[in-house]
């Protein structure tokens, strides 16, 4: 089978899981905007923010540590993945013990010494303590489903995931006040039932974690309580890198949030961060393409490394990955009077801020796709410097911004921070591990995509008829210049 083929393969598989399973997420995106306030889904914003800071930290770098050593020390396979597991979970009980035993101070701390809504938020925190315990002692065993070659299983536990999500989300939006209405067990329900308690999107999320826990037994069971000292050394410095980068790029993408609501006013912290959490979600589409491909992209990069080709391929790879980014970052724009119905017309004011969202996510796709150099060289540290230029730029300028330009001020740091840490890592990368990227093509095709929508969103207003114009002749020109290259690389694959 043709490398290209076989990367198309593996990636399609998870894509298309991914992006099923991330859009129906996204169905839930216009009920919350349209069942809570801005002040409420600020706090559905800033919580899911602590989490996706947290999450990293939990996972301490293992699952890319675990896809690594596995091709490094292919004799040493089950060591590997008990060790990783080992890791994981003893950070993650030491986590949830003092997450539970400091509830109090966290609630506190999280509501920057607003202590109105004290009871539910100490309710908040217990029940994300257990959510990240619960995912994160799932990385691994998730991890060794797309090592072993299983992603159908691997999908199939995904879906069932957002499901049982989506399911509980209902139940709890709407059926149980339906079931009060119709004085269905009326008296019981309405004993505990909450109407438009935001904390139960909390808890449908910890039933699903729980439930995509109990899916992961058989590979739980393939675990093997013994922990080679030696190999988690070597495994551990490559780890650590590894968790600071990984961190600091959540910073990137998270921080913003919480600090929106430390340095804005308080009258109006929690909607502008209501505001900005729902316009990010119309900027999702190009997080998702970019999270499909690196679940494809991981193992394959890891498991080609040795093949004689190998950097030729990928940097045909991020070649078309470029192409795809361009189009999808013009086409989303040109259509942007269409996808803002899926979040409610309140939040409509955030709109400005979605080219300059999808943008940043461009460019952190290409980045994710670059780093596969200091990954594939044990060279990690350099993607814990790059990662730390990033997030000092982040905390520092939206500081600075945040206070005069509030969310959008956010949005233009988010992007220029994923631009530096893509030229930082290109620029480091072609010192020390030369892949022999289509670099003025490449660039040609993201600046006229850019120009383009500046056109579409500024120049002309955001008209979906003149944006799709631009848009197929955009795809017209791609066709002219690639139509010969896709010709050969089919012809090479088959």
């Amino acid at each position: 089978m043709s490398v290209y083929k076989k990367f198309l393969g593996q990636t399609m598989v998870y894509g298309i899981s991914t992006i099923l399973s991330r859009l129906f997420n996204f169905i839930l995106t216009p009920i919350y905007t349209t069942v809570f306030a801005p002040g409420v889904y600020g706090v559905f914003t800033k919580m899911f923010s602590y989490v996706s800071i947290i999450n990293p930290i939990l996972a301490f770098g293992m699952e890319t540590t675990f896809f690594r050593y596995l091709n490094k020390h292919e004799d040493k396979k089950q060591e590997v993945y008990n060790n990783s597991f080992l890791v994981i979970a003893f950070i993650s009980s030491l986590f949830l013990i003092t997450a539970l035993v400091f509830t109090d101070f966290l609630a506190k701390y999280t509501l920057n010494g607003n202590i109105s809504g004290f009871a539910d938020q100490r309710s908040y925190i217990q029940f994300f303590a257990w959510i990240l315990f619960v995912d994160a002692i799932s990385v691994i065993p998730f991890a060794k489903l797309r090592a072993d070659g299983k992603p159908f299983k691997y999908s199939l536990i995904k879906f069932i995931n957002i499901g049982t999500f989506i399911g509980f989300n209902l139940i709890f939006i709407f059926i149980i006040p339906l079931l009060i209405k119709h004085d269905i067990l009326a008296d019981w329900w309405s004993s505990w039932y909450k109407g438009r308690w935001v904390g139960y999107v909390f808890v449908a999320n910890l039933i699903a974690s729980v439930v995509t826990l109990i899916m992961l037994v058989p590979q739980f069971l393939e675990l093997r309580l013994k922990f080679n000292k030696g190999l988690f050394y070597n495994m551990f410095g490559y780890s650590w890198p590894v968790l600071i980068a990984n961190l600091s790029f959540i910073i990137n993408e998270n921080l913003d949030k919480i600090l929106l609501g430390k340095y804005l006013p308080n009258n109006i912290a929690n909607h502008d961060v209501g505001i900005y959490g729902a316009v990010c979600k119309l900027a999702i589409f190009i997080s998702i393409f970019n999270t499909a491909f690196r679940l494809g992209a991981e193992p394959f990069f890891f498991s080609h490394a040795k093949n004689e080709n190998a950097k030729q391929t990928y940097a045909t790879i991020l070649y078309y990955f470029v192409l795809a980014l361009s189009i999808l970052f013009l086409g989303l724009t040109a259509n942007i009077e269409i996808i803002k119905h899926f979040i409610n017309s309140r939040y409509w004011e955030g709109l400005n801020a979605v080219p300059v969202l999808l943008f940043g996510y461009v460019c952190l796709g290409i980045y994710m796709n670059l780093s596969v150099w200091y990954r594939l060289s044990d060279q990690t540290r350099y993607g814990l410097y790059i990662s730390l230029v990033g997030a000092v730029f982040t905390i520092v300028m939206n500081i600075i911004l945040i206070p005069k330009y509030s969310y959008m001020g956010s949005a233009w740091v988010s992007m220029f921070a994923y631009f530096i840490i893509m030229v930082i890592s290109y620029w480091l990368g072609q010192k020390h591990y030369p892949i022999p990227y289509k670099l003025k093509s490449m660039s040609a095709y993201i600046i006229i995509s850019i120009i383009f929508v500046g056109l579409s969103f500024w120049v002309f207003h955001r008209n979906i008829y003149i944006g799709n114009a631009i848009l197929i002749l955009f795809l017209i020109g791609i066709f002219y210049f690639e139509k010969d290259n896709v010709k050969k690389l089919l012809k090479k694959g088959s």
